[in-house]
């Protein structure tokens, strides 16, 4: 069993920045692929940013070059920066550990925190 827990989340301005974390704990030993999706109002629950422990990472077409992800493998701990925060970005953020690249998504959920980018 793996426990993911979220935070950073709030309210900010368009333009401004948020910086989410991610801890893991529990039988971390088989969490190889962690990743940050994101969920708005109405619709479809997306992958926004991804990494494994041997650092591939995965951006979103929507998010290349504002988000940046990292991982802290002491720590197991991954990271979301978020930059140029657009109200479009409004959306419950939720972490996901999983043991491949392949199984993320279908791994351990986090409870989500929310982001609030106002105009």
């Amino acid at each position: 069993q793996v426990h993911a827990v979220e935070s950073g989340g709030g309210l900010v301005q368009a333009g401004g920045s948020l910086r989410l974390s991610c801890a893991a704990s529990g039988s971390i030993f088989s969490i190889n692929a962690m990743g940050w999706y994101r969920q708005a109002p109405g619709k479809q629950r997306e992958l926004v940013a991804a990494i494994t422990s041997s650092g591939s990472i995965n951006y979103a077409d929507s998010v290349k070059g504002r988000f940046t992800i990292s991982r802290d493998n002491a720590k197991n701990t991954v990271y979301l920066q978020m930059n140029s925060l657009k109200p479009e970005d409004t959306a419950v953020y939720y972490c996901n550990a999983a043991p491949t690249w392949g199984t993320l998504g279908d791994g351990y959920w986090g409870q989500g925190t929310q982001v609030t980018v106002s105009s």
